[in-house]
């Protein structure tokens, strides 16, 4: 196996024990125990957990923007995408971790500054995007600014991660992101939008399994 093959496997193994567990939780004894390798063996490839959280960071929002352009360009207008993204967010979040966020950002930063990074650059681009899209398809309302909106629901989205405001024993992950999620777009549809958005969400959507999931 070449070594960009063996790095592939143990970036993979340890992206599901962090989705599962969190990040502090996992130690490279898990990581080798989960990949049946010994420590040493990962230390061949990594200096540290602090590279290899790192570099699972990196591997999952590059996976996960690949996804989601593979989502948009099959939409066949914003509020397609838009619901497409959020029936993939929503599996995807059912099998994440509620403190992944919180663990970067306390005890890994070099990981947490490739998030804000992805979530500024990528995720904010996209959102922009989308809104103006749904304005000039009129779905959305034309009076709304944009980047403001953009802005806040980047920081919606990194919300539902903090445990003091929707620990994890009370809430689900899922269900707080889809509350939020609905939250905003019927704040930008038009009563167009409206109707359409609703015809959407009645759809069935198992051709989105055939996209490979994130986590």
């Amino acid at each position: 196996m070449e070594e960009k093959d063996i790095k592939e496997r143990i970036l993979r193994g340890a992206q599901e024990l962090f989705m599962k567990y969190g990040v502090r939780s996992v130690s490279m004894d898990d990581i080798a125990r989960h990949l049946s390798v010994s420590k040493k063996t990962l230390y061949q490839y990594f200096a540290d957990k602090d590279e290899i959280v790192t570099m699972v960071a990196e591997f999952h929002l590059r996976h996960e923007q690949q996804q989601y352009e593979t989502l948009r360009s099959s939409a066949e207008n914003a509020i397609d995408e838009l619901v497409k993204i959020s029936t993939c967010i929503k599996r995807d979040l059912q099998k994440m971790n509620p403190s992944l966020l919180f663990d970067l950002q306390k005890y890994h930063p070099k990981a947490w500054n490739v998030w804000l990074g992805h979530k500024q650059q990528y995720m904010g681009q996209s959102i922009i995007r989308n809104l103006k899209q749904g304005i000039a398809e009129g779905f959305f309302r034309p009076e709304i600014n944009t980047d403001i909106l953009a802005a806040s629901r980047l920081e919606l989205i990194q919300i539902t991660f903090n445990e003091e405001v929707f620990p994890s024993e009370k809430y689900n992950l899922a269900e707080v992101n889809h509350q939020i999620f609905e939250h905003f777009v019927y704040g930008v549809l038009t009563d167009k939008g409206r109707k359409v958005y609703e015809k959407y969400k009645q759809q069935p959507t198992t051709h989105l399994e055939l996209i490979s999931p994130i986590l």
